[in-house]
């Protein structure tokens, strides 16, 4: 392999470095969608109950979320380049456990290592990418880093029913494999190493135990809220549990000397409004893809690979478009293109309120493009805004923070539009709509339009508090100008690539 170091030099290090990064993040977004048309496969081979499916799914939901800040600050102490190796090592090794199950356990038990890997691999993709390329440039380069993304989740059902139906459920997990060897050989080549300079290494383990048991409280009474009820015992001990061990959290980052969240990052009004950004663009989004994959199949009758295609509408908009985003952010600054995207899901998501019973998929055509649309000028522009509002030492914590902010969006997203739906469809069983009378499914359809309605107000809000708290292009020129200035005799071997070594 040493022959073709020649082929990566000071001036294209930095592409090579973002196709690296984008390879594995396609490998990570895959995953996220690839299992679920393989399900019934799964079910009929290893015997799995549907609590069983279920934890297939949110084992790794479950792992993923809860260990994104802890895997990009941990990056940021002992390097992201091998923060990164160590995820895509675990991430694959357990795709191939995955892939050797004989018992729903053993699938169960790989997904939720597949989600440890995955937290400290994603976090580092995009932290990576931030120390690699220059203020000015990164709008483009989280662009293509976004896109990347939503071309995996695209394809994700596309290639599982493929794979499904012509291999069998097991190669939907043999694939990471050489996917994941390819991104750490990459890796290797391309990426620099890069690390929080300003902290030694010394890790704040009671802070990643405290948070770490915060957050499992609190992703598993989201996962679980509507199955075991909002008011049952477990759900509000889990919430109760979640408040006060973050409670604890919060006492032990003030009194540590190396904190694993530090508050200091929560003074830029940029960087809060951008994780509040992705909170809210995940809560509309995926609600509104499990409502409608529900609809598609329940109401119109398509199967799952057939519905999985039907929203290819959606993800090809964000694919074409995150890139242009990306370098629009870069002329103009991040605000308002996201309060641009914000307010067109918002448009897209009132539309699917006004569905009935006798509605067809072409009529959710305008809805669906839309939704793409604006989740494109959203993602890229609010990543690119997080990242760009805080210094490259803590990129990795920063990323972690944002992409967790994503994930728990998402898990309250469907938790609460569920709960809402529960509470207008009562016992109403979405599964044996296809035979049910025409009351049942304007039922169906009623309590739909009600979950749309509130992923349509908080997508209206997340556009209000884009424009009130993310630094309009003029405002973080300035500042960032100011920045640089202020460490140019700390970095005045920048012109040369030196920080790079």
């Amino acid at each position: 392999m040493t022959r073709y170091r020649h082929l990566i030099t000071e001036d294209n290090r930095k592409w090579w470095t973002l196709g690296a990064m984008c390879f594995a993040l396609f490998m990570i977004m895959l995953d996220n969608t690839v299992v679920n048309v393989a399900l019934p496969s799964i079910q009929r081979d290893l015997g799995a109950s549907l609590s069983g499916l279920e934890w297939t799914i949110n084992g790794f939901t479950l792992s993923f979320a809860v260990l994104l800040a802890t895997g990009g600050r941990l990056g940021d102490i002992f390097g992201r380049r091998r923060g990164f190796i160590f995820g895509v090592t675990v991430f694959t090794l357990s795709s191939a456990a995955a892939g050797l199950s004989t018992e729903i356990w053993m699938l169960v038990a790989a997904r939720v290592v597949q989600g440890v890997g995955a937290a400290f691999m994603m976090p580092a993709t995009l932290s990576i990418i931030t120390d690699a390329f220059p203020a000015r440039e990164r709008g483009r380069a989280i662009g293509t880093w976004a896109g990347v993304s939503a071309l995996a989740l695209a394809v994700g059902p596309v290639v599982g029913g493929f794979l499904t139906e012509n291999v069998s459920w097991q190669s939907i997990f043999y694939l990471n494999v050489p996917v994941g060897i390819g991104a750490v050989v990459a890796s290797v080549f391309a990426v620099r190493e890069s690390r929080d300079t300003t902290v030694g290494r010394e890790v704040d383990y009671l802070g990643v135990l405290t948070l770490t048991g915060s957050l499992t409280a609190l992703v598993l009474a989201l996962v679980e809220g509507n199955s075991w009820g909002w008011g049952s015992p477990a759900i509000v001990s889990l919430i109760a549990g979640s408040i006060l061990i973050g409670a604890l959290f919060i006492l032990v980052e003030l009194r540590v000397k190396a904190p694993m969240v530090e508050f200091g990052l929560f003074r830029d009004r940029t960087f809060i409004g951008a994780t509040v950004v992705a909170f809210v663009v995940t809560f509309s989004m995926l609600g509104m893809f499990f409502f409608l994959a529900l609809y598609m199949q329940d109401i119109l009758g398509y199967s799952p690979l057939e519905a999985g295609i039907r929203f290819l509408p959606t993800t090809l908009m964000i694919v074409i478009i995150a890139p242009l985003s990306g370098r629009l952010t870069d002329r103009i600054g991040a605000r308002w293109p996201i309060t641009a995207g914000l307010s067109i899901v918002a448009a897209s998501l009132y539309l699917q309120t006004q569905i009935t019973t006798t509605t067809e998929y072409i009529d959710l055509l305008p809805a669906f493009i839309l939704m793409g649309a604006g989740i494109a000028l959203v993602m890229s522009p609010m990543s690119t805004a997080a990242m760009n509002a805080v210094s490259t030492n803590k990129a990795g914590i920063a990323s972690g923070l944002l992409s967790m902010s994503r994930m728990v969006g998402g898990s309250f997203g469907v938790a609460a539009t569920g709960a809402l739906f529960q509470s207008k469809a009562g016992d109403l069983n979405p599964a044996r709509l296809g035979s049910a009378p025409e009351q049942a499914k304007e039922t169906f359809v009623h309590a739909l339009s009600s979950s749309m309605r509130l992923s349509t107000a908080v997508a209206a809000a997340g556009a209000v508090i884009a424009v009130s708290m993310i630094r309009s292009g003029s405002q973080a020129q300035a500042e960032d100008s100011q920045a640089a200035k202020a460490s140019a005799p700390a970095r005045s071997d920048t012109a040369t690539g030196a920080e790079f070594a």
